[in-house]
């Protein structure tokens, strides 16, 4: 654009401005400090988000000399890949994530299974007392699970049904220490975070026109039919969120974890105990009874989560599309 026509057309902007009383330069300058402002808030946000994560990256890459280095900022004057293989020796690393991959990936598939049928059901039949039905799904995500978590050690640690095993056995089931608790409680829609589940996809459903049903029906569908051929393939988006959402929460669940399944290595339990297990390697690698350093104990336990984290981000980028989709297409409706 030439000098010319830049004259003209500030020349125009002013002339338009004057006629407008001021109006059109408010208008600017309102616009411009609006996305200054969506500018800072969102820079902040990412900033609050990544700034952790890159800062852990950074440490668990340091020797433990650079971590008292007031020079030694961001990058690391000693690079060292070493903190990666304490880090998986103390958390048994390899046999973790293969127990964690088996236990998330099955209490997914049955919450997801199981929360599509009651949402299906809430979205699209009528039965005695629905509301209240629903406003108690609404308390099991309101309700942390801490709050029942006496009940649910006692109830899981002396296991019976209506006194049949005491009857037949002379003695109740201790299910602690299995994973039996978790598919129990997933299979009954009191797993963790079913509740949410149940709304998110009952909530997708009701957004689905009735129509499509109905003209399957006409067409000659029974009502599970319709369900599997027409509703499930539709609903494929939410589903994707929902499971990514089950399998994340039960990756990193530390609740349940040490409450029901006890000694059995998970990634989620096994980072909670790596600085006790930081302290028994160097005692076992050394042969001294040494505590670590703060700073090292904390460099460890960065490298360790960065480690938990990866499986969690490699699932996201395959199922990222439906994700992202169930986020555009589902909505709230009551």
């Amino acid at each position: 654009m030439t000098k010319a026509a830049v004259k003209r057309k500030n020349s125009n902007f002013w002339e338009r401005n004057r006629k407008s009383d001021g109006y059109l330069l408010k208008k600017v300058t309102l616009n411009f400090a609006a996305k200054v402002c969506r500018f800072v808030l969102l820079f902040g946000m990412c900033f609050m988000i990544l700034q952790p994560i890159l800062n852990k990256i950074s440490v668990s890459f340091m020797e433990e000399q650079d971590l008292y280095n007031p020079v030694v900022v961001a990058i690391p004057e000693h690079f060292t890949t070493e903190n990666y293989a304490i880090a998986a020796e103390i958390m048994d690393y390899s046999h973790s994530v293969v127990n964690s991959l088996v236990v998330s990936l099955t209490i997914a598939i049955l919450q997801i299974t199981v929360c599509t049928l009651v949402g299906y059901g809430f979205a699209r039949f009528n039965f005695p007392f629905k509301k209240f039905w629903f406003a108690c799904v609404l308390m099991v995500v309101l309700v942390p699970p801490q709050t029942i978590s006496t009940s649910l050690y006692l109830h899981f640690r002396f296991f019976d049904i209506l006194g049949i095993f005491k009857a037949i056995t002379g003695n109740t089931i201790n299910l602690r220490g299995s994973v039996l608790p978790y598919y129990l409680m997933s299979a009954g829609c009191m797993g963790l975070k079913n509740g949410l589940y149940i709304y998110m996809i009952r909530q997708f459903f009701r957004n689905i026109p009735k129509e499509l049903e109905e003209a399957a029906y006409v067409d000659g569908c029974g009502t599970l039919k319709t369900f599997v051929q027409i509703m499930l393939p539709d609903a494929k988006p939410i589903l994707t969120s929902c499971f990514l959402f089950a399998f994340v929460w039960q990756w990193t669940d530390g609740f349940y974890s040490r409450l029901f399944l006890g000694k059995v290595s998970l990634v989620s339990t096994s980072l909670s105990t790596i600085i006790e297990g930081l302290g028994a390697y160097l005692q076992r690698l050394l042969g001294l009874s040494q505590t670590p350093s703060v700073g090292y104990a904390n460099c460890i336990s960065s490298t360790g989560t960065l480690m938990i984290i990866v499986p969690v981000l490699v699932l996201y980028l395959f199922a990222q599309r439906g994700f992202v989709e169930s986020l555009s297409s589902s909505g709230i409706k009551m």
